[in-house]
């Protein structure tokens, strides 16, 4: 996942802001993502969804995992959902990328 689509603001089909329960999984170190999820968690929220693509799909295990194990001892993973994604390429070419949505529960 490109950095730049990380810093955009994801929007509903309302126009406003997307899910605060998700967190999308791209460039940054894996702590940073746990925080999120720590963060998401001690605001009150009961469930979180970890998403990724490509490369960043074995980070989000990782985040999904150390979160679980380490900081919210309550937490399971209520479901895994893989599928692909058709992007384009800068040559105008259409590329498949795999995704990755995990879901969290405390």
């Amino acid at each position: 996942m490109a950095a730049e689509e990380e810093k955009k603001a994801k929007t509903n089909k309302k126009g406003g802001r997307a899910d605060e329960n998700m967190i999308f999984v791209g460039k940054k170190p894996t702590m940073s993502y746990v925080l999120a999820c720590v963060t998401q968690f001690n605001n009150g929220l009961n469930e979180i969804h970890i998403k990724a693509r490509g490369k960043a799909i074995s980070k989000a295990v990782d985040v999904a995992e150390i979160t679980k194990n380490r900081f919210a001892q309550g937490a399971k993973i209520k479901g895994i959902s893989v599928g692909t994604d058709e992007i384009n390429s800068d040559e105008g070419e259409k590329l498949n990328v795999s995704t990755i949505d995990i879901t969290l529960n405390k």
